[in-house]
């Protein structure tokens, strides 16, 4: 369940600004991976941040814009898909993050990350598995990152139509593979990455 109750642990150690990061995209075909970080206020928080994955678009939507007006600061990162062909999805998915928490309106004290150690942040911090299901503030980095991400592949897809990438988002449905077997991969799509089953988040 998503609450605030590692924060609040941390809070009681004397860490005072607590940084969650998170990533989207990183198992697309088209367009850029996404990073987001976000210093939640803990006096405003808001019951149903969850897991970007696990609410409704309009939800997404609704508490991104909570998120906007009530966190202490936040931010987006990204790496574009030319970049992730040259140096891989791993490192390109580290640099988005990386972009993402130095744009904070300040720094943080502490790093909580979803899945991978943050180490190549360079602040104190710690990696949790499913983090996105556990920590507000991780999960209310998935928010905003997914939402940026999914209107940047809409606003993409008018451009490229045959893609159906307004509802695929850019990854591997079946639709996409077949629009890819039919006109190739465009310039925003990852040559590196293999056609195969359809995946990602």
């Amino acid at each position: 369940m998503c609450n605030y109750e590692i924060e609040k642990y941390l809070h009681q150690h004397n860490y005072r600004y607590i940084c969650g990061i998170d990533e989207v995209g990183r198992g697309a075909m088209f367009g850029p991976v996404v990073a987001g970080a976000v210093i939640l206020n803990p006096t405003k928080l808001n019951d149903e941040i969850d897991d970007s994955k696990a609410i409704s678009p309009s939800k997404r939507e609704k508490l991104a814009r909570f998120i906007y007006s009530n966190a202490l600061a936040y931010a987006i990162g990204w790496c574009w898909n030319d970049e992730i062909d040259r140096i891989n999805i791993l490192e390109a998915t580290k640099k988005a993050m990386k972009m993402a928490v130095k744009g904070l309106q300040f720094s943080p004290d502490y790093v909580l990350m979803d899945g991978m150690k943050p180490d190549f942040i360079g602040i104190e911090g710690q990696g949790i598995i499913k983090g996105d299901k556990t920590s507000f503030s991780i999960a209310a980095a998935s928010i905003i990152a997914k939402v940026y991400r999914d209107h940047l592949i809409t606003s993409l897809s008018r451009y490229f139509p045959d893609y159906h990438l307004h509802s695929n988002k850019g990854y591997l449905s079946e639709t996409h593979k077949k629009a890819i077997s039919i006109h190739g991969l465009s310039e925003f799509h990852r040559k590196s990455f293999k056609i195969g089953a359809p995946h990602g988040r």
